[in-house]
């Protein structure tokens, strides 16, 4: 089999399967994070948090204590901080879900199986140009008299285009997919800055509203803590 792809584009299409793998496996790990399935609507997402389940247990706590108990004001002050908990950890999904675990499943499931579609595309065209150029060259290699000189003539101009033409496509194929793997390469930044980056300035905000959550229910409760 003839390998027509350069030691730098071998080397490119090794680096990608390992990216596909790490991805595939982050991908897969991220979303054993969230704490509800994947695609759930914010409202309906705020419902199952399970910090929601805490919110609702406290709620009823204080229903059934009243206000006039201590123990009963601090149930319904806390149900309030966990709802509000538990919203601001819905959204938080919702966005994390648009700003990492989307661009991780394009890339797991669109832009490097596209690749490897191609790849696939050009090895069966491989094929097909070297079966032509041997049916080429055993056609030449042909002893022919001269009552069938000019058929066996036509035969090998014939396999010849069929070679050429398949040669063309393979040289078609190749430059897309170097092409395409190129560009790939050149967008690895970005991949990385989908984690890095857009995880971190997701979860930064997140953490300063929890403490600020923390702290108001702190002062309702005058508690004597130092609030975080």
């Amino acid at each position: 089999k003839t390998e027509v792809l350069s030691d730098d584009l071998l080397q490119i299409e090794k680096r990608i399967d390992t990216i596909r793998v790490v991805s595939h496996n982050t991908h897969k790990r991220l979303l054993t994070c969230l704490q509800v399935p994947q695609g759930t609507e914010v409202e309906k997402r705020h419902k199952k948090i399970p910090l929601m389940g805490l919110s609702q247990c406290m709620q009823e706590g204080f229903t059934s204590m009243g206000d006039d108990s201590l123990i009963g004001k601090l149930l319904e002050i806390c149900s309030e901080a966990e709802s509000k908990l538990a919203w601001e950890l819905a959204q938080h999904e919702v966005q994390i879900e648009k700003d990492v675990l989307d661009p991780f499943s394009s890339l797991v499931e669109v832009d490097i199986p596209n690749i490897q579609k191609q790849r696939k595309q050009l090895a069966r065209l491989v094929l097909d140009w070297d079966s032509a150029k041997i049916r080429h060259y055993q056609m030449q290699k042909t002893s022919f008299s001269g009552a069938n000189i000019q058929a066996v003539a036509a035969k090998v101009d014939s396999l010849r285009e069929e070679m050429e033409e398949a040669g063309n496509k393979v040289e078609q194929c190749k430059d897309q997919l170097a092409s395409d793997m190129y560009n790939f390469t050149s967008k690895e930044g970005d991949y990385a800055n989908y984690y890095v980056t857009k995880r971190g300035q997701r979860s930064r905000p997140l953490a300063q509203r929890w403490r600020s959550i923390y702290n108001g229910a702190g002062a309702k409760l005058h508690c004597p803590w130092r609030p975080v």
